[in-house]
C-alpha cells in the first residue's frame, strides 16, 4: 500500500460520536444558569446541565401533550 492510501484511511482521531440527535447550542443568562445549576444540584445523582435540560423539555412535552387531550 503506498503512503498516500495509508494517510486516506488512517483514523482522524478526536472524540467519537457518542450517540444520535442534532446537537443544539442554547446560550443562557447568568440568572437562568444559576437557576439550573441549583436544581439540579437537588437531584440525587445530580444529573449534567445536558441531562438535567433534555428532563425540563421533556416534562414540558409530556404536560403540553397531556393539557391537549
Amino acid at each position: 500500500m503506498s503512503t498516500q492510501q495509508e494517510n486516506d484511511t488512517k483514523n482522524r482521531g478526536g472524540r467519537p460520536a457518542t450517540g444520535q440527535g442534532t446537537p443544539v447550542m442554547v446560550r443562557l443568562q447568568p440568572d437562568l444558569l444559576a437557576w439550573v445549576d441549583q436544581e439540579r444540584a437537588k437531584l440525587d445523582p445530580e444529573p449534567t446541565r445536558p441531562e438535567f435540560i433534555r428532563g425540563l423539555i421533556e416534562e414540558g412535552r409530556i404536560r403540553n401533550s397531556a393539557m391537549d387531550r
